[in-house]
C-alpha cells in the first residue's frame, strides 16, 4: 500500500514538472514574440530611435544585437528545456548523453547556428524540435529584411518631419 502511494506521488510530481516546464516554454515564446512585435510596431523606448543621417547607425546596430540575442537565448532555453522531456538534439547522427552544462552549450550553439541560417548539420533536432528549428530559421531569414525596412521607414519619416 505504501509503495503504491509512493508511485502515485511520483506520477503527480512528474505531471506537475511537465506542466511547469511547458509553462516556462510558453513564457519564453511570449517574450520572443513580444520583442519582435515591439520592434515591428515601433513599440517600447528601447526600440524607438531617431537615426542620424550617417550610413551606419549605432542605435540600429545595438537594437539588432539585442533582438538577435533575445531570440537566440529564448530558442536555446526552449531546446534546453525540451531536452529534459526527452526531445533532444542529436550530434553527428548518434544520441549522446551530456551533462546539464554541456546540454545548455549545445542548445545555445544549435540556436545560434539555426537563427543565423548557417546550419552546419552537426546537431540535428528530434521530434517537435524540428518544427521549432524551422520557425527559428524562418525568423533568421525575416529579421534582416525587417531591419532594412525599419531603417528605410525611419529615415523617410525623419525627412518628412
Amino acid at each position: 500500500m505504501v509503495k503504491h502511494m509512493y508511485n502515485i506521488n511520483l506520477r503527480i510530481e512528474g505531471v506537475c514538472m511537465n506542466i511547469f516546464l511547458w509553462a516556462i516554454v510558453c513564457l519564453i515564446c511570449f517574450i520572443i514574440i513580444k520583442s519582435l512585435l515591439d520592434f515591428i510596431n515601433g513599440g517600447n523606448n528601447y526600440f524607438k530611435m531617431r537615426l542620424k543621417e550617417s550610413r551606419f547607425s549605432r542605435e540600429l546596430f545595438y537594437t539588432l544585437l539585442i533582438l538577435y540575442s533575445i531570440v537566440i537565448t529564448g530558442f536555446a532555453l526552449i531546446y534546453f528545456i525540451l531536452s529534459f522531456q526527452g526531445i533532444v538534439l542529436v550530434e553527428h547522427g548518434e544520441l549522446q548523453q551530456a551533462n546539464i552544462v554541456g546540454s545548455l552549450i549545445h542548445s545555445f550553439y544549435f540556436s545560434g547556428v539555426t537563427l543565423l541560417t548557417i546550419g552546419y548539420g552537426d546537431i540535428i533536432p528530434m521530434g517537435i524540435g524540428r518544427f521549432i528549428a524551422l520557425i527559428e530559421a524562418l525568423l533568421g531569414y525575416v529579421l534582416p529584411t525587417a531591419f532594412v525596412l525599419r531603417l528605410v521607414q525611419t529615415r523617410q519619416t525623419g525627412r518628412n518631419d
